[in-house]
């Protein structure tokens, strides 16, 4: 296996897209099909021959795979000077910041009843001073969150003419959605305070405290997402609907989707699921990028509470943001949802010069269960 690993993910690497003149366009990761969600590559393969074929997801910074390399002593004493310093003053802070909103959601969703339908709940259709609230809070709140997070500036390069969403006169210009690339949980906290879209989430963080009514503020689209049931049906409906109400009215909030499924490393674009692209509607392309020099933001194969540990013990963090301009789709692809995909990402993959890669969820997990048992046998 170790074999077919290692020579699979060198022709992966060694092959590319190529335009009608011959021209490279992207270079192309492809899935061996020998290799299935059901395989186990642990055996006996080693760290490096893994990451040749699981590229998307291997870690580069100084940490090393999940966080667990043999760290310099330079950096071990800026780790621990900031254990002691930076990571108490941002928990601190951060907590009053998300208690502060849950508060200004409380008082905003007092003796007001949640929208109910098809087992979601939210309050994003709520009008007026409370909705008014809810947002401009929920968007200064979370740059505040971020800048607590050691993220000071933010480069927004915009691509497209007018991107703000209340500068579509027309409902032919206005995006049902934002797509954009999955590197963090950091990328919904910019997105809120960009343009504080509704995302989709897992059903237990509507039950989560404090998170789980701010949650239902955004009008996050809640999903089991194990479940092969008549209820996956049901939830990709609800996002068709929303994607297309956001679309035909500006009082709306528009859907946050992340179309990969699961987060990269940032270098690379996982294919699209169509659940964005079925409704028809102009999508807006965001493309994010998170440049580092010690500690990666990525969350790709690091538990969740080492990542926000050696996160917040970073003393400055960088995030990088490329808007495009709205996507209109032809007739073809409104006809064609994986087609319309596709072309989205295809563009973005060109604009922010990614690698395009044919693994998904399935292979992330694969990943994580071989680094698991190798440094489980250390």
């Amino acid at each position: 296996m170790g074999t077919k690993l290692k020579d699979f993910a060198k022709d992966g690497m060694d092959k590319s897209h190529c335009d009608e003149s011959g021209k490279d366009v992207q270079p192309l990761l492809k899935l061996d099909s020998s290799v299935s969600a059901s395989s186990n590559p642990v055996s006996s393969e080693s760290i490096e021959e893994l990451e040749n074929f699981f590229a998307a997801y291997v870690r580069e910074d100084v940490y090393g795979t999940m966080g667990r390399g043999e760290l310099p002593l330079e950096e071990k004493v800026l780790l621990v000077l900031a254990l002691v310093t930076l990571l108490p003053i941002r928990l601190i802070t951060g907590f009053a910041i998300l208690l502060c909103y849950y508060l200004i959601c409380l008082f905003c969703t007092l003796f007001s009843a949640p929208n109910r339908e098809d087992e979601q709940e939210d309050y994003a259709h709520m009008v007026g001073w409370r909705r008014t609230a809810i947002v401009q809070c929920g968007r200064f709140l979370s740059r505040a969150l971020l800048f607590t997070l050691g993220f000071y500036w933010i480069s927004v390069e915009d691509r497209g003419s007018n991107n703000e969403l209340n500068s579509f006169s027309e409902e032919s210009e206005r995006p049902g959605a934002i797509i954009s690339n999955h590197i963090s949980y950091l990328d919904i906290l910019y997105h809120m305070s960009s343009l504080f879209p509704s995302f989709v989430a897992k059903r237990s963080v509507a039950r989560l405290p404090l998170v789980g009514l701010i949650s239902k503020c955004l009008g996050c689209v809640f999903v089991q997402r194990e479940s092969r049931t008549s209820d996956f049906k049901g939830v990709s409906g609800v996002v068709t609907e929303r994607v297309q109400a956001a679309h035909e009215s500006k009082s709306a909030p528009m859907m946050m989707l992340f179309p990969e499924g699961t987060t990269t490393n940032g270098e690379y674009l996982l294919p699209f699921k169509t659940g964005a692209f079925v409704s028809k509607a102009p999508v807006l392309p965001v493309l994010l990028r998170y440049p580092y020099q010690r500690f990666s933001p990525a969350w790709d194969t690091i538990s969740g509470v080492r990542h926000v540990v050696f996160l917040l013990c970073q003393f400055v963090n960088h995030m990088e943001v490329i808007r495009l301009p709205v996507y209109h789709p032809s007739d073809e692809e409104k006809e064609d949802p994986k087609l319309y995909a596709s072309n989205v990402r295809k563009l973005m993959a060109n604009e922010g010069n990614l690698i395009i890669s044919d693994i998904g969820l399935a292979e992330k997990r694969i990943y994580h269960a071989a680094l698991n048992g190798l440094f489980s046998r250390r």
